[in-house]
């Protein structure tokens, strides 16, 4: 059953529900994540007192974190197919994390552990069906789809700068706890812009008892040879996510630590020193600007019979994400002869990183919308950021493989086994294609669209 929405700006007004939604969940998530282990290795006795853990301690948790955080989207996923829906799975994630955030501002072991529980079960509930839900929005063939979820994609970034300056700020100079609390305050703005939008969401994310009776219909006949072979692409997808976010996530880690103590940060003619935190709102920056030229290119690619699949465009994200790290190579050349690296090969490689993410990531988010059978939707969601923390936890193991191999190596090797992976996907192609089965080609309306423009 396909849902007339208003327009706003040539979207679904429903968008923009679900984009700031989003925005003030990734505030809260990104604000939480970026003083989780300060906080963890802060001294007990210090100004700004932490747990005292020790480096090691504080990111084996971490890693199991941030692994679990994204693994529970599964059950996130089930629960909203098989039980209450999207919309309600998103409440109940949207409370959860208001919980979790909030106890987290009290100082106490016991207190942190249930914050950080309720915070993996929140974002479980809300992380996946909301992104299901902007699929949602759009009927069956429309190629404003993949332009809403760059659009969707960008209040995921917006909210990920924010957290950085102002949760961080907060947390470093004020005391860590008022950062968490601050991150469970805006979870509280964003629960609220959702309940306030629901009108602008009619049929959108309903429990499976809230349909109608052709769609249930649909969703308790087994799966058809299409919708069978339409997974196997998908599963596809899922395994070059992994790779490409075992590569680009060395952001947080390698290059992080490359940008403090290897890069040349000084300004000369201010006498000042760039902090080397910065350079991780560098890929937020690019997306927020970036996204909608980027999503445009592809549409008018399409629009002009030109390859712009979604299998196409994720193998090309892999290999231009991979490319960024040829940047990181040269660093490191000039690292080894002159001491230190200029800032802008980091610049550089974050550019071509978020130039590949904006080809892949949102992009992966709308052909799962496309692709999944309406029974297993979100549960397909769930699967995707599944994959998207495996690659997390790879690239941690990548990171430490750095130290006894090279960095210069690893930097290149990444770049080459990423110009592998998809220039072979590229190759098979037309294969793959024939079995998404005509999903992601053009409603009547869409080009008739096309053809008066």
């Amino acid at each position: 059953m396909e849902i007339q929405q208003k327009q706003l700006f040539g979207h679904p007004r429903g968008l923009y529900v679900l984009f700031l939604t989003e925005m003030w969940e990734r505030f809260s998530f990104y604000g939480m994540r970026a003083l989780l282990v300060l906080f963890l290795v802060s001294s007990v006795n210090g100004d700004n007192p932490g747990f005292g853990w020790t480096s090691s301690e504080a990111l084996k948790l971490y890693g199991i974190y941030t692994f679990l955080v994204y693994l529970s989207s599964i059950p996130g996923g089930i629960l909203a197919d098989k039980l209450i829906g999207q919309k309600k799975a998103v409440i109940l994630g949207g409370l959860l994390l208001v919980a979790g955030h909030s106890i987290l501002a009290f100082q106490s072991l016991i207190t942190f552990y249930i914050g950080l529980g309720l915070i993996i079960a929140g974002v479980g509930c809300l992380k996946p069906n909301i992104s299901t839900m902007v699929g949602g929005l759009y009927p069956k063939g429309d190629d404003r789809r993949d332009k809403g979820f760059t659009i969707f994609y960008i209040g995921i970034n917006t909210g990920a700068f924010l957290a950085g300056i102002i949760i961080g700020y907060v947390g470093e100079t004020m005391g860590w706890h008022y950062g968490f609390g601050l991150a469970g305050i805006g979870m509280a703005l964003g629960l609220i812009i959702f309940m306030a939008g629901h009108k602008y969401l009619k049929g959108v994310g309903e429990a499976t008892k809230e349909l109608s009776a052709a769609d249930q219909e649909m969703i308790s006949k087994p799966l058809t040879s299409i919708e069978k072979d339409r997974v196997k692409v998908m599963l596809l997808s899922f395994l070059m996510i992994i790779v490409f976010w075992g590569a680009f996530e060395q952001a947080g880690g390698l290059m992080n630590l490359y940008a403090s103590e290897k890069t040349n940060r000084m300004i000369e003619f201010l006498n000042w020193t760039v902090p080397a935190t910065w350079f991780q709102s560098v890929n937020s920056f690019f997306i927020i600007t970036l996204g909608i030229p980027i999503a445009a290119f592809w549409f008018n690619r399409k629009r002009n019979g030109k390859e712009a699949s979604s299998i196409f465009k994720i193998a090309i994200g892999v290999i231009i994400m991979g490319w960024g790290f040829l940047f990181m190579s040269a660093a490191s050349i000039q690292y080894q002869n002159d001491g230190a690296s200029a800032m802008y090969w980091l610049v550089l490689a974050y550019l071509f990183h978020t130039i590949g993410e904006l080809s892949a990531s949102p992009v992966a988010l709308s052909f799962i919308t496309k692709l999944a059978p309406m029974k297993y939707a979100s549960i397909m969601m769930g699967v995707f950021f599944a994959a998207t923390g495996l690659g997390n936890y790879v690239a941690g193991w990548v990171g430490v493989w750095s130290q006894t191999a090279g960095e210069l190596e690893i930097f290149t090797g990444i770049a080459i086994f990423c110009t592998i992976i998809g220039g072979i996907v590229i190759a098979i192609l037309k294969p793959l294609k024939r079995l998404t089965h005509g999903a992601e080609d053009f409603s009547k309306e869409t080009m008739a669209g096309a053809k008066t423009e």
